[in-house]
């Protein structure tokens, strides 16, 4: 079997294109859903806050494709999530080629800025935002899946790529050159990979088990059969490694100039992958062998040509792939049985000698013996290459693991403080109600202390009234006592010296003052009276 035909080797099978219709393979679907998982788990301990944009905030794709990296990367710190995603779809939109030429003439402008920036090193990238990485690398390559939200590189492999160190194809991702190839397409064609990529157009695609794609038999550097139809690499000529001398359909590797028959090329691909084709399929494959053995000058290759022209009409008319697909198998077969029928027939029928058809065979078996080792040591660098990446699957895999047991330690000890948080809330309430209750109770005896202050004050007021008007009422009295004695002694003197004497001693006036006098006390005592009761309201 060709190991080319493999459909489970990235190695051996093309797997993606570099063209705008590019789509993004699903090969990190499972690590996609883990990431969500533990993004799910930390939001319960992180709270997004969402930052309203200002005029002043605002980038676009242009801004991004020639301004300086650390500039934008600041900028795009503080820009909501919302935003920058906004910002990815619009460049997956002009990527996708449905907007036009505005749309082209659009990206092709920001994949100039971007091209012809010379800033733009590892150093630089490794400051820059991710999703301004991601969106630097779609512009370069012309490929949208980096925008994708289930593809997730991380930056040092969206550094490499964007530096033509690692291959674009996500489903590939290998180191370029890959094995350190030292031929002219891998020296001077830059982020080709000889693994996944077309050594004419440097295109990919997800096409696989199919005869779109040929690769060498010697350098393993694949081409599309498009490609090399069209650049004549698809011709007449003798195969050195046959020996036979026999013309035949051969293809011309442009990476190492040797050449591959074609004849057991197609035939392998038919008799592993026919099969599993559907009407379409088969009928698009047929058509490629037709056109890749229309200008056949061998008897082989003329029947080939032939009978898949034929099993196309009679699609065309009705006949189903199961049929047409056991026709072309048998055809094969035929072809094999009338080879193993005349081994010693040379070209054009020649009767070839015993001795020399020993020898032919004898090349033909070392011929087959160093294919089979070729094969073999091509699977065997391809199991190491796929122990190596299983080797990595699985450190990634522990690397999660202990990150998830990391994120569970952390959430029970987020959840503890949580919890002790509660309790210490709780007691803090319950002395905050305590200390209310005493503060009320504070309150109630403080009112009652002013209530019996007050009542004691109004007291102390009334019986410094009571004792001031006693006090003055004595003293009226004495002053009347005075008086009175005092115009006792003036009657006394007035009836010895006659009516004659001081104006100022004269009884009217003294019984005016004690009248006086009088009143100002009963005066005082109705307003002392009188401030009571208002100081008692």
């Amino acid at each position: 079997m060709d190991p080319r035909l493999a459909s489970n080797q990235v190695h051996e099978s093309p797997t993606e294109s570099a063209s705008s219709r590019d789509t993004s393979p699903n090969a990190d679907a499972v690590m996609a859903k883990k990431r969500e998982s533990e993004k799910a788990e930390n939001d319960c301990f992180e709270q997004s806050v969402v930052r309203r944009v200002l005029p002043a905030d605002k980038i676009n794709l242009r801004n991004i494709a020639e301004e300086m990296v650390d500039t934008i990367s600041e900028k795009m710190q503080v820009l909501p999530d919302e935003y920058l995603e906004e910002l990815k779809n619009r460049l997956r939109f002009i990527l996708d080629g449905t907007g036009g030429s505005q749309h082209r003439e659009e990206f092709m402008i920001l994949q100039k800025l971007v091209q012809s920036r010379s800033d733009l090193t590892s150093k630089t990238l490794a400051r820059a935002h991710r999703v301004q990485l991601e969106i630097l690398v779609a512009i370069k390559m012309g490929i949208q899946a980096f925008l994708h939200p289930n593809v997730s590189l991380s930056q040092a492999s969206l550094i490499e790529i964007f530096l033509y160190k690692r291959c674009r194809n996500i489903a590939c991702q290998n180191q370029l050159p890959v094995d350190d190839c030292t031929c002219e397409i891998c020296r001077n064609k830059n982020g080709f990979c000889n693994v996944c990529m077309c050594a004419i157009c440097t295109k990919f695609d997800f096409e696989v088990n199919t005869c779109r794609w040929i690769g060498c038999d010697l350098c393993s550097h694949w081409t599309h059969m498009d490609c090399a139809i069209h650049d004549g690499l698809i011709c007449m000529g003798t195969s050195t490694r046959t020996g036979t001398g026999q013309a035949e359909m051969l293809f011309r590797c442009r990476a190492c100039n040797r050449t591959s028959e074609l004849l057991g090329w197609v035939k392998d691909v038919f008799q592993h992958c026919a099969p599993s084709w559907n009407h379409a399929s088969l009928l698009s494959e047929l058509d490629i062998v037709c056109r890749i053995f229309r200008g056949s000058e061998d008897v082989k290759g003329r029947k080939l040509f032939w009978k898949c022209e034929e099993l196309i009409e009679k699609m065309k008319g009705g006949l189903a792939e199961e049929i047409a697909c056991r026709v072309i198998l048998m055809f094969f077969q035929e072809l094999e049985a009338d080879s193993s029928k005349n081994p010693e027939l040379g070209e054009g029928g020649r009767l070839l000698a015993p001795q020399e058809a020993c020898k032919q065979i004898a090349e033909v078996v070392q011929e087959a013996k160093r294919k089979m080792e070729m094969v073999a040591e091509e699977k065997l660098r391809m199991l190491k290459k796929a122990r190596l990446a299983l080797e990595v699957c699985d450190r990634e895999l522990e690397d999660k693991a202990r990150e998830v047991a990391e994120l569970q330690l952390e959430r029970q000890r987020k959840k503890q403080q949580i919890e002790e948080l509660d309790s210490i809330v709780k007691l803090k309430q319950a002395e905050a109600d305590m200390f209310q209750l005493k503060a009320d109770e504070a309150r109630r005896e403080a009112e009652m202390l002013q209530k019996i202050a007050l009542a004691k004050a109004e007291k102390s007021e009334e019986d410094y009234a009571s004792r001031y008007l006693k006090l003055k009422l004595s003293e009226a009295e004495a002053e009347k006592q005075y008086l009175f004695q005092k115009m006792k002694l003036h009657d006394s003197s007035h009836s010895l010296h006659g009516s004659s004497g001081d104006g100022n001693n004269d009884p009217s006036q003294m019984f005016s003052k004690m009248e006086d006098l009088i009143k100002n006390v009963y005066n005082a005592s109705s307003n002392a009276d009188k401030a009571t009761r208002e100081s008692s309201r």
